[in-house]
């Protein structure tokens, strides 16, 4: 793969590229924006809704993307991925419209949503013991070489990030017929493939955007991270119910790529995200799970950001029902 900036593992043009595999099957999710938001925030709130994408979050595009380069021979060998669900779902999905087997190994703590939806999109699930301790990278390693499938990591790949980058894309297109064209672009970040692969996008088609990863207070290593210029981790196992972005550090392919078009990273309670959970279900009509909504509870932090418009990502909508009731619970008008 040539790059276009030999720094980082992908390029505006693999960008470019994902977008024409994406283009017959993805959805282009809309950029919302809510008068009763922007009220709260005290600027214009844009929302790109990537909660309305197949497998309800951006993973699908990375998945399709990856799945797309390989090579026909290989790609019909099977693939498989670790993930906390949406990696997995979005990488079932792809393998399925490809007609290729799909293992997917996944904490057997995820939302049992996650598992059903794994599975009725047509892949094997191996469960592992996160709270105890075990690699699930272990356990994906061993099954690839032992089955012969390819292992599509969920942040370190390279075409995963180009497929994510896609949303940046549309976020430069999408925000300047909405006429902003300077902005903080707030992302929910885990490993920080959805985060760099924007970056990446956005410094090359729409540098007055720029990308701030947002992570839950309490799983905190990219910001930590950005501050003090190497990767640090999260101890122990982080008690958040943003499951789906918490991960143990920066991934080594995407922190470089953060360190040098990322702005400071921001951090939200998980009470806030439960919040914006709520704010997102009765005023654009989203259900957001909370990985997903810790960018637009940053949003409506009117410390946190500057200038007069803000643009966040909500990432995933896969949520079990007692949540979005919880969430729903915290509304008031």
């Amino acid at each position: 793969m040539i790059s276009d900036t030999p720094d980082f593992p992908i390029s505006i043009t693999d960008i470019r590229k994902a977008a024409e595999y994406l283009a017959p099957v993805a959805v282009r999710t809309p950029l919302l924006e809510s008068p009763y938001l922007n009220e709260i925030a005290g600027r214009r709130v844009l929302v790109k809704a990537e909660v309305l994408q197949r497998t309800g979050s951006f993973k699908f595009r990375g998945a399709w993307t990856a799945i797309s380069a390989l090579d026909e021979k290989v790609r019909a060998r099977g693939v498989i991925a670790y993930s906390s669900g949406n990696h997995a779902q979005g990488i079932a999905h792809a393998a399925s419209l490809f007609g290729v087997p799909s293992i997917i190994v996944m904490p057997e703590d995820s939302p049992a949503l996650k598992l059903a939806n794994t599975r009725a999109l047509g892949a094997s699930v191996v469960t592992y013991d996160r709270a105890g301790g075990e690699s699930r990278e272990a356990v994906g390693e061993a099954l690839a070489a032992e089955r012969g499938l390819t292992l599509i990591r969920p942040y370190d790949e390279p075409m995963v990030m180009a497929g994510q980058g896609t949303v940046g894309l549309e976020i430069a297109e999408q925000a300047k017929a909405a006429g902003v064209s300077e902005a903080d672009v707030l992302v929910c970040c885990g490993g920080g493939g959805l985060t760099s692969g924007v970056a990446i996008a956005l410094h090359s088609v729409a540098p007055g955007l720029r990308v701030r990863p947002v992570e839950p207070a309490v799983a905190d290593d990219t910001c930590r991270s950005l501050i003090a210029g190497k990767r640090l981790s999260n101890e122990g196992n982080p008690d958040s119910f943003c499951d789906a972005i918490v991960t143990p550090m920066p991934g080594e392919l995407t922190f470089p790529v953060l360190q040098q078009l990322a702005g400071p990273g921001l951090r939200v309670e998980d009470q806030a995200v439960l919040i914006a959970m709520g704010q997102a279900l009765m005023r654009l009509k989203l259900v957001v799970e909370p990985g997903g909504a810790v960018a637009l509870a940053a949003a409506l932090e009117p410390c946190n950001v500057e200038g007069d418009a803000v643009i966040c990502v909500v990432t995933g909508g896969n949520v079990d029902p007692q949540l979005i009731s919880a969430a729903a619970a915290t509304f008031a008008p």
